[in-house]
């Protein structure tokens, strides 16, 4: 994390096995209240990292059905987690306009396809005319 650029969007997703669960106490900054079950020792280490490096975990941000929040169950279909995770730096949490769980997507896992809708402004950097190089 030290050595990633810091200038554009930092985003950091995939499958970290870690339950942070809903019950953000000692964590208000780094996760909200609408995550799944309870927080594993994995989840205490992701929860600590995003602490110290301004990271807001998205899949406690917003409010859905348990069905579009756990990410992965188990091959008999009885145990269900959300272990995969989304994190964004903190500065551009309001551009995260939700992350949700489609469980549609054949990927030939147990794990499901997680979305994040994100929106940016970008600034404009100036205009050039084609061919020229030149600023206008």
């Amino acid at each position: 994390m030290a050595e990633a650029p810091r200038q554009g969007v930092f985003i950091v997703a995939g499958d970290l096995n870690a339950q942070v669960g809903s019950d953000n106490t000692s964590s208000y900054r780094a996760m909200r209240t609408h995550g799944c079950g309870t927080m594993n020792n994995n989840g205490e280490r992701l929860v600590e990292f995003c602490s110290m490096n301004n990271l807001v975990i998205g899949g406690t941000l917003f409010q859905h059905r348990d069905i579009h929040k756990l990410t992965w169950s188990s091959p008999n279909g009885r145990v269900k987690n959300q272990i995969d995770h989304l994190m964004i730096d903190g500065k551009w949490r309001r551009f995260l306009l939700d992350v949700k769980v489609r469980k549609g997507a054949d990927v030939a896992s147990h794990h499901h396809l997680m979305v994040a809708f994100i929106r940016l402004k970008l600034r404009s950097v100036g205009k050039r005319t084609w061919g020229t190089g030149a600023k206008m």
